[in-house]
């Protein structure tokens, strides 16, 4: 079982590579995995994924590939290649992409997440987009996508977590932004839960971000944030 550590992702959400070593070397002692997301990226490259190998620490690659299935396989045969421990493709690409995907991480160390609905979306959000109902009906439908193209990760919201474990099974992982500690400020995200509500909703890996960024004391509520992960997972 992974402990509270491991289970806690920190999005690196700057531009700066000086700056994110900076936080890499603030959180690692209680944060496990640091997110590259695509602000860091498209700024810096590959360069942010080797910041956080150098620290010891997993790499989460977080570019949503969303394209052809060759553009797609092929970017993951990149990521393959860089070492990152996870990397996220969109669910709505379609089954032949995410084959193509399947493909190209198969039999590496990197998992591949597939992402469902982002927790920035609710039913109207979604409306918009011609994608009818519930986020958690588009959701789940997403996920059976995914799965039967051999793409067991997920990303959910803290709402779908326990329907979609039961898509993808105990094999699978499933990732949940959108985590705020009890009286946190959810900022943009629609559909948010604590850490021990998505922890014992079946979740494997949380991702914190503005909570630990944005407190007094970083160091202090990551450790507090890995500790409640610690004692839900018990």
């Amino acid at each position: 079982m992974r402990s509270g550590r491991e289970r806690l992702v920190f999005p690196l959400d700057v531009e700066d590579l000086a700056e994110a070593r900076q936080w890499i070397a603030r959180l690692r002692d209680h944060v496990g995995v640091f997110k590259v997301g695509l602000e860091l990226f498209t700024a810096i490259g590959p360069d942010a994924v080797r910041a956080v190998h150098d620290a010891g620490a997993a790499c989460f690659l977080d570019l949503k590939l969303h394209d052809i299935p060759a553009t797609m396989a092929g970017a993951t045969a990149s990521a393959v290649r860089l070492g990152v421990r996870y990397l996220t493709v969109h669910a709505a690409a379609g089954p032949a992409a995410l084959r193509a995907v399947a493909g190209a991480a198969a039999n590496s160390g990197t998992t591949l997440l597939a992402v469902t609905v982002l927790t920035s979306l609710d039913r109207g959000e979604l409306d918009a987009i011609g994608m009818r109902g519930e986020p958690a009906d588009a959701a789940t439908r997403l996920a059976g996508v995914a799965r039967d193209a051999g793409v067991l990760g997920l990303v959910c919201s803290p709402h779908e977590v326990a329907t979609l474990r039961g898509v993808v099974g105990e094999g699978g992982v499933i990732v949940v932004p959108g985590v705020r500690p009890a009286g946190a400020d959810a900022g943009d995200q629609r559909r948010v839960a604590t850490p021990t509500d998505a922890i014992a909703a079946g979740a494997d890996l949380l991702v914190v971000g503005r909570p630990i960024r944005n407190a007094r004391d970083p160091e202090s509520a990551a450790r507090a944030i890995a500790s409640e992960i610690e004692a839900a997972i018990r």
